[in-house]
């Protein structure tokens, strides 16, 4: 990760989950202020509607996050790519906002130096999500409830000086490999990448960061901003970089100013 002012290309973030208690929605707005960039992609699941359904944890740091996004897009020095995920169903019913603004598509085709590259959500490749919806409502509450255990769990394991350990996240890779094949997962990128002449595939979805090849295919995922924290960065030279909040804030920590956290633009030369 760079060192110096943190000015990239495109910065591409996925499955926030504005609207769930445990949304990491500070370290969302302090990401997104302190790195220059021409184009920001939010990936699929930035509002949780199934949340909101359930009444949720939206707050004000949500509210922040969302009229950040308003106003970079309506800023014409940045463009803004926003795609649809599956929990982003309902945000007409459930938001007090006219979402119609945000300018919500299916996917988009993101050209870059060393070709195009396929942005979607990723859920059209999730058996779980396409096949067995019930299954995948069910889990997701049952992922709110694992959340809640962890933090008691990764508690005692900071106690006894152990590195956190996920169970939610466990549990739903347990749950999905049982019900789904692998083999079809890496089949169907590999497909969609052909059929959009695609030399890649960016998605999010599955909340686990991943820069790999499927046979000739690039594959990366941005992961979430519900435990991994993370998002996907390219370069002017069109390469991808994954970075993590962890490392991103130990070297570039937030300003403060008399006990304030501020978050503000480094300034490039």
């Amino acid at each position: 990760m760079q060192t110096g002012p943190l000015k990239f290309k495109t910065l591409i973030l996925s499955d926030i989950h504005l609207g769930t208690k445990h949304c990491k929605a500070k370290e969302v707005l302090e990401v997104l202020a302190r790195i220059s960039y021409e184009k920001l992609i939010l990936n699929g699941d930035i509002i949780d509607g199934w949340s909101l359904k359930r009444k949720g944890g939206w707050d004000k740091d949500h509210s922040e996050v969302l009229n950040m996004i308003k106003d970079l897009i309506n800023d014409p020095t940045t463009e803004v790519i926003f795609t649809k995920g599956n929990h982003d169903e309902m945000l007409e019913v459930v938001l007090d906002f006219p979402v119609a603004e945000l300018g919500i598509i299916q996917e988009h085709i993101h050209p870059t130096i060393k070709g195009n590259y396929l942005i979607t959500h990723g859920d059209r490749f999730d058996s779980v999500t396409q096949k067995h919806k019930w299954l995948a409502i069910l889990g997701d509450i049952a992922y709110q409830l694992m959340m809640q255990i962890n933090g008691i769990y990764n508690k005692y394991r900071s106690w006894r000086g152990k590195d956190y350990y996920s169970i939610s996240k466990a549990t739903k890779a347990f749950v999905k490999k049982i019900v789904s094949s692998k083999d079809d997962f890496n089949s169907q990128i590999v497909a969609a990448a052909k059929e959009a002449n695609c030399v890649g595939v960016i998605c999010g979805h599955i909340h686990t960061p991943k820069d790999s090849y499927i046979e000739d295919i690039h594959y990366l995922n941005s992961g979430d901003w519900v435990e991994s924290m993370s998002a996907i960065v390219e370069d002017f030279d069109g390469n991808f970089e994954i970075i993590e909040y962890s490392d991103f804030s130990k070297i570039h920590p937030p300003e403060i100013e008399e006990g304030v956290t501020t978050n503000k633009i480094d300034e490039v030369a």
